[in-house]
C-alpha cells in the first residue's frame, strides 16, 4: 500500500511536469508566431523599388557635389590672400602690367575680375569700373550654375518620393481590389511600405542637399562683396595714379 501510494505520487509529480513543460512549449511556439520578424534596413530600400534607387544615385550625386563645390568655394580659392597681398604691393609701386601678369597667372574670382579692369588702364576710370563689374557677374553667375544642381536635386527629391508614394498607394489599392476577400495585413504591406519609404528618402535626400545649397549661395554673395571691395579699393589707387 505504502508502495502504491509512492508510486502514483511519482506518476502525478511526471504528469504535471510534463503538463508544464507542453504549456511552456505552446507558448513559446505561439510567441514565434506572433512576433514580428525583424525588417532590415536593406529590406525597406528594396521596398522603395525603383523610385529608391533612383533617389539613391542622386544622394550619391548630390554628394559628389557638395564635396566638389566645397574644395572650390573657399575662400583662400575665391580670393587668394597672397595674391591679393602680391597685387597691392604691385599697384604701390604702379607696376599695373606685372599686376595683369600674375592675375593671369593664378584664375580665381578676385584676379577674374581685377583682369578684367587693368586692360582699360588707358580709359576713364567710370569704364574700368564697369568692365569690373560685369566680370564680376559673370564669376557670380558661373558660380551659381555650379551650385544650381544641388538645388535641382533638392527639388525633383521629394517630388520623387511622392510619386513612389502614389505608386505604392496604387499597389496596395489593387490588392484590394483584386482580392475575393478582405486582405490580410501583410498582402498590404509591400505597398504601403514603398509608400512611406520613397517618401521618407525623398525627404532625407532633399534636406541636406537644400542646406548646403543656401550654404554655398551665401559664400558666393560673400565672396562677391569682397572681391568687389578689394577690386574697388585698389583701383581707387590707380584713378589717384592716373590724375597725378
Amino acid at each position: 500500500m505504502k508502495k502504491l501510494s509512492t508510486t502514483c505520487g511519482r506518476t502525478a509529480v511526471l504528469a504535471l511536469l510534463l503538463i508544464t513543460l507542453g504549456v511552456a512549449f505552446t507558448e513559446e511556439v505561439h510567441a514565434q508566431e506572433v512576433a514580428p520578424t525583424t525588417v532590415s534596413v536593406l529590406d525597406n530600400i528594396k521596398a522603395a523599388g525603383a523610385v529608391g534607387v533612383i533617389l539613391i544615385l542622386l544622394s550619391i550625386v548630390g554628394v559628389t557635389l557638395i564635396i566638389m563645390n566645397a574644395i572650390q568655394m573657399r575662400r583662400d580659392v575665391l580670393v587668394p590672400p597672397e595674391l591679393v597681398g602680391h597685387v597691392e604691393g604691385l599697384f604701390e609701386t604702379g607696376d599695373f602690367e606685372s599686376a595683369l601678369d600674375a592675375c593671369e597667372q593664378q584664375p580665381s574670382y578676385f584676379s577674374s575680375v581685377l583682369a578684367a579692369g587693368l586692360p582699360k588702364i588707358d580709359r576713364p576710370y567710370d569704364e574700368i569700373q564697369d568692365a569690373m563689374e560685369e566680370a564680376g557677374e559673370v564669376e557670380s553667375a558661373d558660380l551659381h550654375r555650379k551650385i544650381s544642381f544641388i538645388s535641382l536635386i533638392a527639388a525633383i527629391s521629394p517630388m520623387l518620393g511622392l510619386l513612389g508614394t502614389v505608386i505604392g498607394m496604387v499597389t496596395a489599392f489593387n490588392v484590394i481590389a483584386m482580392s475575393k476577400t478582405s486582405p490580410k495585413p501583410k498582402d498590404l504591406a509591400q505597398g504601403i511600405s514603398q509608400a512611406l519609404m520613397t517618401t521618407m528618402m525623398g525627404l532625407i535626400v532633399a534636406i541636406p542637399m537644400t542646406v548646403a545649397y543656401f550654404i554655398f549661395k551665401t559664400k558666393i554673395e560673400a565672396a562677391a562683396v569682397e572681391v568687389s571691395s578689394v577690386a574697388t579699393e585698389l583701383m581707387e589707387q590707380f584713378d589717384d595714379h592716373q590724375a597725378q
